[in-house]
Parts: structure tokens; sequence; C-alpha cells
């Protein structure tokens, strides 16, 4: 048994990082991670030669009062490439990060600070500020493709199970293995957009990708990891699809650093190229957001029209920020049942539910963090007990702001770019080309729990 005060962190992690000096032996990580993540306590440290799992979740940074643990901090990295004159450097901005970063600045909690943050970045340097809205919705046009070949096919690797959180492919990978040819094929929004920056953007800019470094601004540290798998490198440049992740907090730091005033900033636009997104891409950030934006497209990709207002009603359930939610949504061909959950061990549940037929489910979303992305591991901190639930709260009205009747583009099938991305490169959804550079692949790691090297 792990006899440190805290969750046990290897020095070559990736994402978290431990200082000992500052910890009060509080044991509060120990608790979340094996309470809310159900990954501590859940292995033998004595079978796995004293190495730690750890699924990247960044839940222990989240709930530690002292600052003991925290994100590894990749900084130095962005301003080495911003101080490089050879080097194009392209960052691409989660959804959640937006109402996110006004927590550093003292804005009131989840206040959707797009154009601020834009500014902020091209303040500090970037030569292109993108949208990963963008890469949700391309991320929607495969995996509800995916989704819909498997009911016409009827599939025997149901439910599918959504597979943008890096963390919880992680905890399929080492947990739950006879799960994986469930998971969708579709990479996350952040690595899929890597990909097309360094190829399709590239090309159209001019722009050598080798010259180019891919920074992506997350609210989650489980992404620093996923960038660093060696599937993620289909562009087949000298560096990955994406160079460097930080987090909402870093981002923060690198702009008080650099003495530019936030509040201050008039608000900026992103990019033409691959700064649209839709409504349904941003509402990623929320846990439900996956599930509400691939069941509006897979309508539209089964019956030619998209998704009537009496059945889009039918996924009310689906939103807020509950651990839990189920609903039935009729796609006219087929009746399906979906569910989306967040914090890991509440999926856990869920899971088990499923492996022992208690439930039946045709489409699951899964989110480690609870609430969703929005209240990931690189976010701001929020200890207070009363102060999370309105940081969560504030954050999902925040993102699904623009998502209304009324906004002319919120649907990911109906984003101009995405459909010129299809036209001129990627042709259709399931094509080869976009198998080559959108999807990927998960592999049995549930030797780690025996000390065996995956």
């Amino acid at each position: 048994m792990n006899e440190l005060a805290r969750v046990l962190i290897n020095v070559d992690n990736p994402s978290i990082k431990a200082d000992d000096s500052l910890c009060k032996n509080c044991h509060l990580c120990q608790k979340a991670c094996q309470n809310e993540v159900g990954v501590f306590g859940f292995y033998d440290v004595e079978k796995t030669n004293g190495n730690a799992i750890c699924i990247n979740c960044g839940r222990c940074i989240q709930v530690c009062p002292f600052n003991a643990i925290k994100p590894v901090n990749d900084i130095g990295k962005v301003i080495a490439a911003l101080n490089d004159n050879d080097k194009i450097v392209v960052f691409n901005t989660a959804p959640a990060v937006r109402v996110g970063i006004g927590d550093m600045f003292g804005f009131p909690r989840g206040e959707f600070l797009e154009g601020k943050m834009i500014s902020a970045i091209r303040a500090l340097g970037a030569d292109y500020v993108l949208d990963v809205t963008c890469g949700a919705d391309l991320t929607i046009m495969e995996e509800a493709f995916e989704l819909v070949e498997r009911l016409r096919n009827n599939s025997s690797n149901m439910p599918m199970f959504t597979s943008c959180c890096p963390a919880w492919v992680k905890m399929a990978e080492i947990y739950y293995p006879s799960l994986l040819p469930n998971l969708s094929s579709a990479k996350s929004p952040i690595a899929m957009q890597g990909a097309i920056v360094k190829t399709y953007f590239a090309n159209k800019m001019g722009i050598d990708p080798n010259k180019i470094v891919n920074v992506t601004v997350a609210p989650c540290v489980a992404k620093k990891a996923e960038a660093k798998r060696s599937e993620l490198n289909c562009a087949k440049t000298n560096s990955p699809d994406v160079d460097i992740v930080i987090t909402t907090v870093e981002l923060a730091q690198m702009i008080k650093d650099a003495n530019i005033d936030f509040n201050s900033l008039e608000d900026g636009s992103f990019d033409s190229l691959f700064g649209t997104g839709s409504s349904s891409g941003l509402i990623f950030g929320n846990t439900g957001g996956v599930m509400q934006a691939a069941i509006r497209t897979a309508y539209f990709m089964l019956n030619n029209e998209n998704i009537p207002d009496n059945v889009l009603e039918e996924l009310e359930p689906i939103r807020g920020i509950e651990n839990l939610k189920l609903a039935s949504v009729d796609l006219k061909v087929k009746k399906i049942k979906v569910a989306a959950v967040s914090q890991m061990s509440e999926a856990k549940k869920l899971i088990d539910q499923i492996l022992n037929k208690e439930i039946e489910l045709d489409f699951v979303e899964v989110m480690a963090c609870p609430g969703g992305c929005a209240n990931g591991g690189g976010q701001a901190k929020v200890i207070r007990r009363p102060e999370i639930e309105t940081a969560r709260l504030n954050r999902n009205k925040g993102l699904y702001l623009k998502d209304t009747k009324d906004n002319k583009l919120r649907y990911c099938h109906e984003n101009p770019e995405i459909i010129k991305l299809y036209n001129d490169f990627l042709i259709t959804p399931g094509s080869h080309k976009a198998h080559e550079l959108l999807h990927t692949t998960f592999k049995d790691c549930s030797g780690l729990l025996e000390g065996k090297n995956d």
C-alpha cells in the first residue's frame, strides 16, 4: 500500500507533478482519487513494482488546498517557440477555456470571455489563433457517421462510447479492455485539429508544416498525456500533431507574466480558417454536450433533415451538471437509449451495470471530470464547497449561451469551414483520408496492473 499521504505520482508523469515540501498530509487527493476517480485503492502498488496507475485526469490537483500537486508546467516550451523566428506558432483554444480563464482575472465564474482570450493570445505573439470548436465539429462528423454505421449494421460493439476524453480512454485501456471495440475510433477534437493544422491548414496558408509549433490551450491536464501518444502523429512531420498543451491556468499565468492587462483588452476574433465553430461544437465542454452534438448530426445523416424541435426536446435530460443523465431519442429509423456520465467513479458504476446487463444503452458519453471538461484539472481551482457548485453551473451556462434556436450555426454539419474541408480534402466522413488523419486505435494496457510494461 502507498505509504505517502498523497496519491502516488511517477516522476515521468506528463500531466501531474508533486511538491512534497508543500504537502500537509491531508489525504484529500487520495480520497478524491479513490472515491471520485476510482483509481487509488484499485491497484496493488506491490504488483505494479511501485509504479503509479494514473489516468491523468488531474482530480488530485483540483482538491489539493496547498498546491502540493500541480499540472506539469509547459510555459517555457511555448515561450521558446514564440521567441524562435523560424517557427510559426499556432494556438488552438478548447471551448471550456473561454468560460474558465476569467476566474483568474476577477470576472464572475463562468463568464464567456472568448474575445479577450483571443486578444491576449495575440498579444503574447501567436501567429495564428484557431478555435478547437471547429475540431469538435469535425469530431462529430466522424463520430456521428460511425454511430449511424453501427446502428445500420446492427453492430455487436454496442453501446458505442465516446472517446473525446483521454482520461476515460486510459481508464478503459487499463481497467476495461474488453470495451475497447465499443469506443468510437474518432480522435478527440484537439487531436483532430492538430492533424488538420499540419496538413490542410499548412497547405492552404502556404506554410512548411515542419515549421509549425502547434500549441493547444485546454481545460484538461490529461491532454498533455494524450498529445504524447504515438498514434497521434499522422501528419508525419518532424514533431507530433500537437506539440505543446498548456492549461487554462498556464495561459493566464503567461498573460500575467507578460504584463498584459487582460481586463482592458478589446475583443479579438479567431483567424478565418478553422476559426468558426458551431454551438454544437462549443457545448463539448459540458457533460452531455458531445452526446447532443452527435445525435443532432446523426439524425441529419439518417434522415437528410435537421432534428425537429420536439425530438431535440427529448435530449433535454442530457443537459445540466448531474453526473448521470439518461434519455431516449427517436431517430425516426430507430429509437435509441443514451447516457451521459461524468466523474469517473460514476462512469464505473454505469459500466458495471452495462456489463452485467442491468441496463441497455446504444450510445454513452463519458467524461472523467464532474460536470465535464469545463471543470477539468487545468481550470482555476475552486476549493470551497458552495463555490464549486456555482462554478460548475456558471461554466455550464456560459457554454450553452450561444446554443439557441436562433443561432445561425447550431449544427456541426452546417459549418461552412467543415463542409469546405471535406469538399477540398477529406471527401466524406469515414473516407480513407478521414480514417488516416482523424481516427485512432486503442490498446489493452491491463498488464500495467500486474507490473508489466505495456
